[in-house]
């Protein structure tokens, strides 16, 4: 790996991975980080021991630049680089709908560039990755970004055409179970449970399920069916769901996602 990696805009996200990369035996040395304000950059400066500079000192010394701002502030981030970035570096976006071609074309020419989207599990060591390759990015350089990702959970290649449709799956995917969580906790309160139970029962549930769904190899359909015997309570649940479009509503919600990230990458922010 290359000796020297810089975080841009170290928030939630920034943070873990920094985090991450120390746990998977980073010093503390080799890491750079760069904030909008002191504060939070001390803060840094003694939680994980790395150094706290700008973001021209961090293109100038970092073989590996993670760029970890918000999609609406990447124009004016690459702006403050360009003059600094040399083709010999990395430079890994983890913005939403940024995309690899729009950052190659703020830098100098042949800079290797991989898109990377994240989601906030990766705060607990549970993320989803999805890492592609811009023009200039070799297996090595998607390499490198497993490694980096791959310490605040797993990671996948796929080719940055569906990079959108995986921004809605798993980028925003995480805030369509809460959204569930929470229905089905006010669905409890009206079944005369008190919120904190109703709240551990459907959490539990959830992690029961997604722990079979990942270990056990079985489709869905094959888990779900298990749970649903002739005439009983869960296939009356079942019917009342299909009855009101919820799949159907489901699939609209995603596609209304992958669009919106689309509109992000073309600048209609």
């Amino acid at each position: 790996m290359p000796q020297t990696v810089a975080v841009l805009g170290t928030g939630k996200i920034g943070e873990a991975l920094l985090s991450g990369m120390i746990r998977a035996g980073w010093r503390p040395a080799d890491l750079l980080v760069t904030t909008r304000r002191p504060d939070r950059a001390e803060k840094l400066r003694n939680r994980y021991g790395v150094e706290a500079v700008t973001n021209a000192e961090a293109a100038k010394s970092a073989d590996i630049l993670i760029l970890a701002v918000k999609p609406q502030d990447m124009g004016a981030l690459l702006a403050e680089l360009a003059p600094h970035v040399t083709p010999d570096r990395l430079v890994i976006s983890a913005a939403a709908g940024i995309t690899t071609g729009f950052i190659e074309d703020s830098l100098a020419d042949g800079t290797p560039v991989v898109r990377v989207m994240p989601n906030t599990p990766v705060l607990v060591d549970e993320g989803m990755s999805v890492i592609s390759g811009g023009s200039h990015a070799t297996a090595e350089h998607l390499g490198h970004a497993e490694t980096i990702f791959g310490g605040v959970g797993k990671t996948l290649r796929v080719p940055e055409s569906q990079q959108d449709a995986a921004t809605a799956l798993s980028g925003s995917g995480p805030a369509y179970f809460y959204f569930l969580v929470e229905a089905m906790t006010d669905a409890g309160i009206l079944l005369g449970i008190p919120r904190a139970q109703a709240h551990d029962l459907i959490v539990q549930a959830a992690i029961g399920a997604a722990v079979m769904l990942r270990d056990s190899g079985e489709h869905p359909v094959k888990l779900r069916e298990a749970v649903t015997s002739p005439a009983g309570t869960t296939i009356s649940a079942i019917r009342e769901l299909e009855n009101h479009g919820v799949r159907a509503a489901l699939i609209a919600a995603l596609e209304a996602a992958r669009d919106r990230s689309r509109e992000l990458a073309s600048g209609n922010g």
